[in-house]
């Protein structure tokens, strides 16, 4: 079976991003980057992506632009690069339908808490402030919601009482890197498949644990 081919979009300093590269030069990930997608001219995996010669594309949204027209700018840009599956890892903006019609069920996101809890932004911020002793980070779907799709899978990290919001990102980044690439390496090798979301016989990775929210299949 060939390496699944994916587009990363990212906006910060690409933590994931180098993640899924060593875990892919490591062979624990059997996909393909093949183009990064930024809102951020100055984002990390830009840089990471440039030294690789992985194609890479930059489509910023200026503050109080054209929404809607920077949507389907975005949704051009990954369709010219003709991923099977789109990676959000780190991609700071929800994503409007062009994008979702082009690669429908395609879309797959991490996210820094243990969903459905603390969705949107700062999610360790929510975390702390509610006084949880347990989050962690969630493999997921993306839909037309705000982190609502269907999960595949979760790491679950504890919350210190020495923790900030700060701390427990770091942990919970830790978790990311190595869920995010596990994850893709399932779909690649049809362990799960995205339409519908289904897990078939997936083995848990070293610190991680599946929880699906969907049957799985005997």
């Amino acid at each position: 079976m060939p390496a699944l081919d994916i587009v990363v979009l990212a906006s910060g300093r690409g933590g994931n991003h180098a993640a899924i590269l060593d875990a892919i030069d490591a062979g624990r990930c059997d996909a393909r980057v093949v183009g990064i997608v930024s809102d951020k001219a100055d984002a990390g995996a830009l840089v990471q992506g440039q030294n690789r010669d992985i194609p890479t594309r930059v489509v910023p949204l200026a503050r109080g632009g054209d929404r809607d027209a920077w949507n389907v700018a975005l949704a051009d840009a990954v369709a010219e690069l003709a991923p099977q599956v789109v990676v959000l890892a780190g991609f700071m903006r929800i994503l409007g339908a062009p994008l979702l019609e082009r690669f429908p069920g395609k879309l797959v996101n991490v996210h820094p808490s243990l969903l459905p809890a603390f969705p949107g932004h700062d999610a360790p911020v929510q975390a702390v402030a509610a006084g949880v002793r347990i989050s962690g980070c969630t493999v997921h779907v993306v839909d037309q919601g705000v982190d609502t799709g269907p999960i595949l899978a979760q790491a679950a990290v504890p919350v210190l009482p020495s923790d900030d919001a700060a701390s427990l990102h770091l942990r919970i980044q830790r978790a990311e890197h190595l869920l995010l690439p596990t994850v893709i390496h399932w779909i690649a090798t049809g362990r799960v498949s995205l339409a519908p979301p289904t897990l078939h016989d997936a083995p848990s990775p070293e610190g991680c644990f599946v929880t699906p929210r969907f049957d799985v299949p005997a």
